[in-house]
């Protein structure tokens, strides 16, 4: 599967964005104010943003609840049914862009679109190629027990389990490690 700059980057984002939740009450999250929002605006080079306020924040978060259901659909039909309410909320305007250095490439935001709008026209089409593609099972959630952090599996056999092996994957291999020895030994 072919990705662009720009799918790979609205991917990036939308996965990014998804795991600003909270993973439990003891977190915090990620998007707790708006300065936090600007900060992630900036992080993830998010263009066209004017002056960003609480009803930003507010919008940005509920995106973000309508975008943790699309990695938790269980097929296609849920996950296409997910984003095609995100893209037409969002008003999608598909236009070709070279801004900032890259070369050509497609925004599905409306010019001035709200961030909300534009995170859900851009990330929710991004989204919406792996659908197309017969990928949406690379959309993903971290199967180590303590984490549920998203992922987009671009391994070549479809075989990433975890959001970060030398993380998640490792801690978990290491403890089976520890398990087996502490068997042998027993």
């Amino acid at each position: 599967m072919l990705i662009t700059h720009d799918t790979r980057c609205a991917l990036d984002t939308v996965v990014d964005l998804v795991n600003t939740v909270p993973e439990d009450e003891s977190a915090t999250d990620g998007l707790a104010d708006v300065a936090a929002l600007q900060e992630f605006v900036g992080t993830h080079e998010v263009s066209d943003i004017g002056m960003l306020s609480e009803l930003d924040l507010s919008a940005v978060r509920r995106i973000r609840g309508r975008f943790a259901a699309v990695f938790a659909a269980p097929d296609a039909r849920a996950a296409a049914g997910l984003i095609n309410d995100l893209v037409a909320a969002a008003g999608t305007t598909p236009r070709l862009t070279d801004h900032d250095g890259y070369d050509w490439h497609i925004h599905y935001f409306a010019p001035g679109a709200s961030v909300a709008d534009h995170l859900a026209a851009d990330c929710g089409m991004a989204l919406a190629f792996f659908v197309v593609a017969g990928e949406q099972e690379r959309l993903r959630r971290c199967e180590a027990p303590d984490c549920r952090r998203a992922f987009v599996d671009l391994s070549r056999n479809r075989s990433r389990r975890y959001c970060d092996s030398r993380t998640c994957g490792n801690r978990l291999h290491v403890a089976a490690y520890r398990a087996r020895r502490k068997e042998a030994a027993g």
